[in-house]
């Protein structure tokens, strides 16, 4: 099976809702807002896919500056498609289009917790989320 992984390919709103759809991120992604999702694709500046022929199988989405701080997020692969390496490579090629001190920084899904400190990462305790519905105050 040959897999081609590209940076910053184009990406339609619906090529990255089927995959999210098909992968477990779909679950905790806002895929019934189209909005939202052209949102995503359109304003992401470091975007690592997987392709199987046309077929979008993978995606690294980030936001960075590509020096201090890369936000890895979304990391999805398609179900067909995980436990062969691929998650890991839209990784390793993300981390290989930044500069030599910018950090990889992801908020990891609940199943995929333990995952991350496999592949090298270092758990950091000091994450905080305002939700969209909450003020500061």
């Amino acid at each position: 099976m040959s897999i081609e992984y590209k940076i910053n390919a184009p990406v339609s709103a619906d090529q990255f809702i089927g995959l999210l759809r098909e992968s477990t991120l779909g679950e905790r992604r806002p895929i019934e807002d189209r909005e939202c999702m052209e949102g995503m694709v359109k304003n992401s500046n470091l975007m690592v896919t997987a392709w199987h022929g046309a077929t979008l199988i993978g995606i690294a989405r980030s936001m960075t500056d590509f020096h201090y701080a890369c936000y890895l997020s979304d990391l999805a692969v398609h179900r067909e498609y995980q436990r062969r390496g691929i998650g890991k490579k839209l990784q390793v090629i993300t981390q290989e289009n930044l500069g030599p001190k910018c950090k990889l920084i992801l908020v990891a899904a609940p199943a995929a917790n333990s995952y991350y400190e496999h592949v090298g990462y270092t758990n950091n305790p000091r994450c905080w989320v305002l939700d969209r519905g909450q003020s500061i105050g």
